[in-house]
């Protein structure tokens, strides 16, 4: 192991990670709670300043993706399709099978100026988790597998801000929670009888939105499992609904309703599949260790006019994309690659830039009042760093990340009286 890499691993540094991403968080957060003077002057303004301030946080966590991990991000695309990315308000939907999905979604956004930017304006990506049931008649754009990646340049980089469809819990938790309700963020009980209203107005407001968006949607609702995948199976039987292999069931009235209320807004639906080569099992935890992912995300771009407006209608041409998309994992998992040409977004500055800034200016004081203490021969100073250390020396008692499945995972940190949730879906009702 190389001395980056031997760094990227100590706890030490995870420590120094989660501080500067606390602290600034933070920070925003308080500086975000100023800005509602300008509510009630410049509607407007005040939906700028959050976007920048709301991008000082989450570009870090994709900056651990990009620059930490140094994951690599293959997109299979069309190559005409390709440069419409960032260019106009789409629905992107995205299947949700990996711990990090939501991460590659954001790298994603990032890649294309979408996820936020510095200088260049403003994007807006939101993300919604509801589910929805059938569709049919679904265009393909299949292009010509290449054996090398192609690398484009020139992506322009104009701007926007980022949106989120969220349980209302998370509205209590600091720095992401406090973040998204100054973004305008919905928060919802889960409850589709109380909330469709909500969600209704929320997608309405965003017609006249000043910048372009990317509206992402996990129809699946909540990450794969063979637990899940067995109860959804079950409900696709009694329903008569065709079966998935590598999907749970698509919830349609979350997507059916996005649909009708940004029909003539949004221009696309981008179908979206994720995997990772080499049976990678990607986890937050492997970021942080600075663990590299292989990447590969299928994106398709659907014109919207293609998405039938009845919502029944609606419904079947969903459930028929999934079936499309249970057939190019089935061709994922046999060759290795998609049916189309692979090309691989530059990354863009910003996110490492900013995390460099928030270092810089929170490091600097932090060690000087270490060394202030340590200098001064506190006892209880010198613990706490011994404490430190002998924790970063501690053998690491987890099993093998590539071998520990989610269900095996929640057994293991329920033997050591551990919760383990991580949950970004706010809609999981079984009864659409």
């Amino acid at each position: 192991m190389d001395i980056i890499g031997f760094l990227k691993s100590q706890f030490i540094c995870h420590l120094l990670i989660c501080y500067i991403f606390i602290v600034s968080g933070l920070i925003i957060n308080f500086i975000q709670l100023f800005t509602l003077v300008l509510w009630p002057i410049n509607k407007q303004l005040f939906r700028k300043v959050n976007c920048r301030l709301a991008y000082c946080i989450s570009s870090q966590m994709v900056m651990l993706l990009e620059w930490w991990s140094g994951t690599d991000c293959t997109l299979y695309t069309d190559p005409e399709s390709y440069h419409k990315y960032g260019k106009e308000n789409a629905i992107v939907i995205l299947n949700h099978n990996f711990e990090i999905d939501f991460l590659c979604g954001w790298n994603f956004c990032e890649r294309f100026g979408v996820l936020g930017t510095w200088g260049n304006g403003f994007k807006s990506a939101i993300f919604l988790k509801y589910r929805k049931p059938d569709h049919q008649n679904i265009s393909q754009q299949e292009g010509d597998t290449c054996s090398q990646p192609v690398v484009f340049n020139g992506i322009s980089p104009t701007g926007k801000s980022s949106k989120v469809l969220a349980k209302k819990e998370l509205s209590y938790v600091p720095i992401i929670g406090w973040m998204w309700y100054f973004l305008e963020i919905v928060f919802c009980k889960r409850k589709w009888e109380e909330d469709r209203k909500t969600v209704m107005q929320s997608l309405l407001n965003l017609r006249d939105y000043p910048e372009n968006f990317w509206f992402l949607i996990h129809c699946e609702g909540t990450r794969f499992t063979e637990q899940k995948h067995q109860i959804s199976m079950q409900v696709a039987e009694t329903k008569g609904l065709p079966k998935l292999k590598y999907h749970l069931l698509p919830r349609t009235k979350g997507f059916a309703i996005t649909v009708q209320c940004l029909r003539n807004v949004v221009s696309a639906v981008y179908d979206s599949t994720l995997n990772f080569r080499n049976n990678e099992n990607p986890t937050l935890l492997g970021v942080l260790n600075g663990k590299k992912y292989h990447a590969d995300l299928y994106v398709r771009r659907i014109p919207l006019e293609e998405v039938p407006e009845d919502e029944q209608e609606c419904s079947k041409w969903l459930h028929r994309l999934y079936q499309e998309k249970d057939a190019f994992q089935e061709d994922y998992y046999r060759t290795g690659t998609y049916p189309a040409t692979p090309i691989v977004p530059p990354r863009r500055p910003w996110t490492l830039l900013n995390w460099l800034f928030w270092a810089l200016l929170l490091l600097y004081p932090l060690f000087q009042l270490l060394i202030n203490m340590v200098s001064s021969g506190s006892s209880l100073t010198l613990a706490s760093f011994a404490f430190v250390i002998i924790v970063d020396k501690l053998p690491d008692s987890r099993p093998p990340e590539s071998v520990m499945s989610d269900h095996r995972f929640t057994a293991f940190c329920q033997s050591r009286n551990v919760r383990a949730s991580f949950c970004w879906c706010p809609m999981d009702d079984r009864g659409d």
